[in-house]
């Protein structure tokens, strides 16, 4: 028995083929620059966890003893103040007590924290109303 060639056999060449010659054509548009992505808006938890800090640093007290006072283990306070934890209100209630506030005074600052930097952010041309609050108002 042979083996048979199909004759459907295709060659391939070891070249391309020339190319066909072109007509002049206007060179593409350039592909426009995407706008730069609007920035984030800060997480409530990085909020409140950066108050925590500050407030703990500025009394110059260690992690250890803020957590220890307000029954909360050292790795979870830690986690709540970079901001890598949503901290339930018991333990934000528990943790600013322990730094001498009380938790509508943790809370408002960072309010006064979410505000000072939204508005650094807002761009210069644009004038949107801004509603005035004497509280503080938080949605879950």
């Amino acid at each position: 028995m042979r083996n048979q060639v199909p004759l459907d056999i295709s060659v391939i060449p070891l070249r391309p083929a020339p190319a066909p010659a072109r007509r002049a054509v206007a060179p593409p548009a350039p592909a426009p620059v995407p706008a730069a992505p609007a920035p984030k808006e800060p997480l409530w938890r990085d909020l409140v966890g950066d108050v925590l800090r500050r407030e703990r640093l500025a009394q110059e007290r260690t992690l250890k003893d803020v957590a220890d006072t307000a029954r909360i283990s050292m790795p979870y306070l830690s986690e709540v103040e970079r901001g890598r934890k949503e901290a339930s209100s018991e333990v934000l209630a528990a943790a600013a007590q322990a730094l001498g506030l009380g938790l509508g005074d943790l809370l408002t600052r960072a309010q006064g924290e979410l505000v000072r930097i939204t508005s650094r952010r807002a761009p210069a041309g644009r004038s949107t109303p801004r509603a005035s609050y004497d509280g503080l108002c938080l949605a879950a």
